[in-house]
């Protein structure tokens, strides 16, 4: 069954604290915690202050996406302040697999994250490494942007390859997902729905979980 992620970024701020819960009861897996530097990206969003808050005030798993230059500097902090899942950028180290293993040794899930620009085969050296694959199916900075329909290759490419391969890593998809595009990248094997200003329209969270599951 897809577990579904919803992002924060798209949630009220004002009330993050009735957000996280109704975000629980809606009986979503993940907590999506996205943080932009204003460099790799061209926006600044929240940090370590805010990721320390939650996790004082749920149990839920936090996947924490660091859209950041240089992550190795900065993935210490982001595991002890309470992630349990981490994530960094192909385009944003030169050392991906280090970066890697420096989420690993804080025993968090790692995770690899790639931009729709980037080919999908850049990421093989790193496949039998990492815990899950986030594929970014809008251009990442901004919440709102449609999907990117060639995206779903990628996601088919990494559910045969590691079909072939024996490998147990799961596929996360975030960017423009709805009911319509969620369920197109269910088909083509994705494992994590992120959803953001879909998932937080809604006035019951119950409806687009869902949705986005297809039940």
């Amino acid at each position: 069954m897809v577990k579904i992620a919803p992002s924060l970024l798209a949630c009220d701020f004002a009330i993050l604290k009735e957000e996280v819960q109704r975000v629980k009861d809606s009986k979503a897996d993940i907590l999506h915690f996205d943080v932009m530097d204003g460099q790799f990206v061209p926006n600044i969003s929240i940090g370590l202050p805010i990721l320390e808050s939650l996790r004082k005030v749920t149990d839920m798993t936090i996947d924490t996406h660091l859209m950041i230059e240089n992550p190795e500097q900065m993935i210490d902090l982001f595991c002890e302040a309470g992630s349990d899942m981490v994530s960094v950028h192909f385009e944003a180290t030169h050392h991906i697999h280090r970066a890697i293993q420096q989420i690993k040794a804080h025993n968090k899930l790692a995770g690899v994250v790639i931009n729709p620009g980037t080919p999908v085969e850049h990421l093989q050296s790193v496949l039998a490494d990492v815990d899950f694959v986030l594929i970014m199916t809008v251009n990442p900075g901004f919440g709102g942007q449609a999907f990117i329909s060639s995206t779903l290759d990628k996601i088919a490419w990494l559910d045969q390859y590691r079909k072939n391969n024996q490998l147990s890593f799961e596929i996360e998809v975030d960017g423009g997902i709805n009911d319509q595009t969620g369920e197109l990248c269910r088909n083509h094997g994705a494992d994590i729905l992120v959803a953001g200003s879909y998932y937080f329209k809604h006035e019951d969270y119950r409806a687009p979980v869902l949705k986005l599951k297809g039940e």
